[in-house]
């Protein structure tokens, strides 16, 4: 089918793939970016010939509603809320909905997946829930304590797809900078754990071709099944 547009409660989200499909792709998304969601469909459907339905989810504001924890500024002076939570909580009250508007059924298989904090949200999601397939994410693993809270809560999802643009770790900004080596030891702490993980390197910085990174994580989630 092609993109279409569903409301659940206050929130208004696109979709795109496939009625009845055995995968549910979920993504917490920018929501002034549009545009950027269709050049992302449109690149998973060239990598995968798996039926698939994406349902993009608006972020209205991006610092709070995705972050685990409270936490200062990384840049800027927009701090982080914590508000991860309720966003979790309205994810999950929201997918019966959604199986039932596009006949997904019970048993396929769900993988949360994103982009920078989105992506974060997504691996922090997979150590609250063992409902999820896998997990594609492009994350920000620089936030602070993240490391520590994984050791203490491992993800349990045992696919996870990881990926970062070689340039994101070579900055001054100190907090960011930690994002190679936190995302290296995270890679092998989930394939020492029996996962099935792999970490992509891009060339480039965080912003560059996100829509594509992310693509490619969903495709990899859904080809890796054994």
């Amino acid at each position: 089918m092609d993109d279409r547009v569903l409301q659940i409660q206050n929130r208004t989200c696109r979709v795109y793939g496939t009625v009845g499909a055995e995968y549910l792709l979920l993504q917490m998304a920018d929501e002034h970016d549009p545009a950027g969601m269709e050049r992302e469909a449109e690149a998973l459907r060239r990598q995968t010939a798996r039926p698939f339905l994406l349902v993009a989810v608006p972020v209205e504001n991006w610092n709070d509603d995705l972050s685990p924890w409270s936490a200062p500024p990384a840049w800027g002076k927009q701090g982080f809320g914590g508000r991860a939570e309720d966003t979790l909580a309205w994810l999950e009250q929201a997918v019966p909905s959604i199986r039932r508007q596009y006949s997904i059924k019970e048993d396929a298989k769900v993988i949360l997946g994103g982009y920078s904090l989105a992506g974060l949200f997504a691996l922090w999601a997979a150590t609250r829930t063992d409902t999820l397939y896998g997990v594609a994410a492009a994350p920000s693993v620089w936030f602070p304590g993240w490391p520590e809270y994984e050791a203490a809560h491992p993800i349990q999802t045992q696919r996870v797809y990881l990926s970062l643009g070689d340039r994101e770790e070579h900055t001054k900004n100190q907090t960011m900078a930690a994002v190679g080596d936190n995302i290296r030891a995270l890679h092998t702490a989930l394939t020492r754990r029996g996962a099935d993980c792999t970490l992509e390197w891009n060339a480039g910085g965080h912003f560059k071709d996100a829509d594509l990174r992310t693509a490619r994580a969903f495709a990899w989630t859904m080809e890796s099944e054994k």
